[in-house]
């Protein structure tokens, strides 16, 4: 019996779509695991009765087989660990070249502040001067 099949199970009549996603999602973990359903991932697909909720049972299984795939190449944990965290845990995964500039709690750098976007003094009459393009 696979990981998804003692998480999961395979004996649905009806999947809403967080259901499908959540069942899509998990299905791709496994398969980077080595565990094949496409049976299964196939039916769920099948269940969907729109290609928006289609679309996102693709996307979640998608989802599912890169981010085993992030943290199999990030991490030394054995399989079992691997599901764990990534089916049950809320654990996220980063790459060193991809952590945010502008401090641990600070914006990336490219949304500081401008002094295009700062206001105008209270006392600035600027906004109601004559403009310079009308003097001659």
């Amino acid at each position: 019996m696979s990981r998804y099949e003692r998480e999961f199970g395979t004996d649905w009549d009806a999947l809403d779509k967080d259901e499908a996603t959540d069942r899509a999602y998990a299905i791709g973990v496994a398969e980077r695991l080595g565990e094949f359903n496409r049976e299964e991932l196939e039916a769920i697909y099948a269940e969907m009765n729109s290609a928006y909720h289609k679309s996102m049972v693709e996307l979640a299984y998608d989802e599912g087989r890169n981010e085993a795939k992030e943290a199999a190449e990030t991490t030394s944990v054995d399989r079992d660990a691997l599901w764990a965290d990534l089916i049950n845990g809320e654990k996220t995964y980063i790459d060193e070249d991809d952590l945010p500039t502008g401090g641990r709690d600070g914006l990336p750098s490219a949304l500081d502040s401008s002094e295009l976007l700062d206001r105008q003094s209270i006392d600035s009459t600027d906004a109601v001067d004559k403009p310079d393009f009308l003097d001659r």
